[in-house]
């Protein structure tokens, strides 16, 4: 594994660690209609938020082209602007599944689940990427 990619997870889940006491700065949308639908109206004036959002979106339109690379480099920026966004871990685990990576898939997902538990529908998605990475290792 390359060192800057090392750095980078390491980076993420410090920040994931210490701001996990924090209050959420914006709800999680779960629905697949809702990933499509225009982020205005979903953060309270927060342009970080609203940033990490656009992140978010642009990182999923790369994994449905199969670009897996570039949605992990968009991704990484989301998670930096808004850690507290349980969507970024849930689509950072999916790129790292693309490329094959199980062990990075199944951290990315345990940060999702962690942050998106409270959301019955997200959750529901993170269990079954659960279930899809553990296949991937059987």
């Amino acid at each position: 594994m390359e060192t800057k990619t090392v750095t980078t997870i390491f980076g993420i889940l410090l920040l994931v660690a210490l701001t996990a006491c924090a209050k959420p700065i914006l709800k999680e949308v779960p629905s697949e209609a809702a990933e499509s639908a225009p982020l205005a109206g979903t953060v309270k004036e927060n342009p970080r938020a609203v940033a990490s959002l656009q992140l978010t979106d642009q990182g999923r339109r790369l994994l449905e082209v199969r670009q897996p690379d570039k949605a992990i480099r968009i991704l990484e920026q989301a998670v930096s602007l808004n850690p507290l966004n349980g969507q970024n871990y849930y689509y950072l685990s999916e790129a790292w599944l693309m490329k094959g990576a199980a062990d990075q898939a199944k951290e990315f997902n345990q940060l999702a689940e962690i942050h998106l538990k409270d959301d019955s529908e997200w959750k529901m998605r993170v269990a079954q990427q659960a279930e899809r990475i553990a296949e991937f290792n059987k």
